[in-house]
């Protein structure tokens, strides 16, 4: 599986109707859907799908054809999620109308195209995927923890200094987890 960490977008024309693809992680896609609608008010359509990891690690999917036809918008851009094994991604498609019917088989063809498009200009991620833990420290080791993380590549998502010590809660990959933990040993407890 592969991913990305930020929005990659390419334009088509078919029979004068303009197709934008926007691919992006999937933690902007509500974000980017309100920022579109603001940025192309004159589109018609803002079609979407996206493709992401719950926390059962259970792959949910949806796509939303947005007044198009049935199955001849979102349906397509979704297999070009699956297509290319895209996980925790999405892609939001604004299309403006030329003035042509496209037909149902002209609008698969137009949404796939402008999908693939976006997803050829994209920087691909091998997909890992994060823990998320907590652990605790003396106050005499809070730096060392710091440098460990920034050295394993594990994210400090909040620190909190309490009567103890410090509780980190920390974001990695297993891998890199594994190597922090061994490297800070017993000068830090998991809770």
């Amino acid at each position: 599986m592969v991913t990305v960490n930020v929005i990659s977008s390419d334009t088509i024309e078919i029979k004068g109707s303009k197709f934008i693809a926007f691919l992006m992680p999937m933690s902007m896609y509500n974000e980017q859907m309100t920022l579109l609608r603001a940025l192309h008010p004159k589109a018609v359509h803002w079609v979407s799908a996206y493709r992401y990891l719950n926390e059962f690690d259970q792959i949910v999917e949806h796509s939303g054809d947005d007044g198009e036809p049935k199955g001849t918008s979102g349906k397509p851009t979704l297999s070009v999620l699956q297509g290319h094994d895209l996980i925790n991604a999405a892609i939001i498609t604004v299309r403006y109308f030329g003035g042509t019917k496209l037909g149902p088989g002209g609008l698969v063809r137009a949404y796939a195209e402008a999908a693939n498009a976006a997803y050829a200009q994209a920087e691909l991620l091998p997909y890992e995927k994060l823990i998320i833990e907590k652990i605790e420290c003396n106050y005499s080791n809070v730096s060392m923890v710091e440098y460990e993380s920034t050295q394993k590549n594990i994210r400090i998502l909040s620190k909190e200094f309490g009567e103890k010590g410090a509780i980190f809660e920390i974001e990695g990959t297993g891998e890199n987890s594994e190597a922090f933990f061994t490297v800070l040993g017993r000068s830090i407890q998991k809770l």
